[in-house]
């Protein structure tokens, strides 16, 4: 069966710094006519942070997610601006993040965060051979950071807890067991 939904219109709903939302009328397979409200955005990248000096340990960033209303633990992360290929943001990030750099940065897995409202796609890194950044970037103003670094059973824990719960985290973490797993 063909699932192909054929576009029919576009409108404007609202235009951010971080988001536009659009709504589409689109053409069903069974001719009728839908509305679709999507979340367009310009991609992110997150990468799985293992310290060769200690890896059995993952490195990840608290913070503060006004959307949940809580602060959860993730792998770091950010958001591609205009211009910038995933790899350079991968590498921007880590060091504004969790201010180091990476002699290895390996792509893992590309993906959809949240395909049935959204288009953001996401590139997920592994990043080695960390060591403290030369030069440091300017962190977000409205971004407050803490680093932890968490074995296997805290952040098996931190899941149980709730205090990790985001999509990219749970996969880098799942990366990171069959890392392990592999020795």
């Amino acid at each position: 069966m063909n699932f192909d939904e054929k576009l029919l219109a576009t409108k404007a709903i609202y235009q951010g710094r971080i988001i536009n939302v659009v709504e589409e009328t689109v053409e069903l397979p069974n001719g009728q006519q839908a509305q679709r409200e999507i979340v367009r955005h310009q991609g992110a990248v997150a990468l799985v942070c293992i310290s060769d000096e200690d890896p059995q340990r993952i490195i990840l960033v608290d913070q503060w997610r006004q959307p949940m209303r809580k602060a959860s633990l993730e792998i770091p992360a950010g958001k591609i601006e205009a211009g910038e290929q995933p790899e350079y943001t991968a590498r921007r990030e880590l060091n504004e993040e969790v201010r180091l750099q990476a002699t290895s940065l390996k792509k893992i897995a590309f993906f959809y965060t949240s395909p049935g409202f959204a288009d953001e796609q996401m590139t997920l890194y592994l990043a080695q051979g960390l060591k403290p950044v030369e030069k440091k970037l300017p962190q977000d103003a409205d971004e407050f950071l803490q680093v932890e670094k968490l074995s296997m059973e805290q952040a098996d824990q931190a899941v149980a807890s709730g205090r990790i719960c985001d999509g990219k985290t749970l996969m880098g973490l799942w990366y990171w067991k069959i890392l392990q797993a592999k020795g």
